[in-house]
């Protein structure tokens, strides 16, 4: 299996969390130096907490699954304090 399907396979176990939420995560890029970029689907995209899923979530299920991975990166990381960001409905 290489590598993106590990990773997939990882993200296979907490995508129904994340979709329950109307978001989900693409893997873009796994870099020479094994570090997953991911990009931040739906309203995982503009949620002011995608920080907390991301490190609390994603990267703990890749990292537990995958161990070859040094580490997980979101290109589109929407920050805590931005005025645009938006909770999910159920989150509100």
């Amino acid at each position: 299996m290489s590598l993106v399907e590990q990773v997939e396979t990882a993200l296979d176990t907490i995508r129904p969390y994340l979709e329950a939420d109307g978001g989900n995560v693409s893997v873009e890029e796994i870099t020479p130096e094994k570090v997953v970029k991911l990009k931040l689907l739906g309203s995982c995209g503009s949620c002011p907490m995608s920080i907390m899923t991301l490190k609390a979530g994603i990267e703990q299920a890749i990292m537990k699954a995958v161990p070859e991975i040094t580490g997980v990166e979101a290109i589109n990381l929407t920050d805590i304090d931005d005025p645009n960001a938006v909770m999910p409905a159920n989150m509100r």
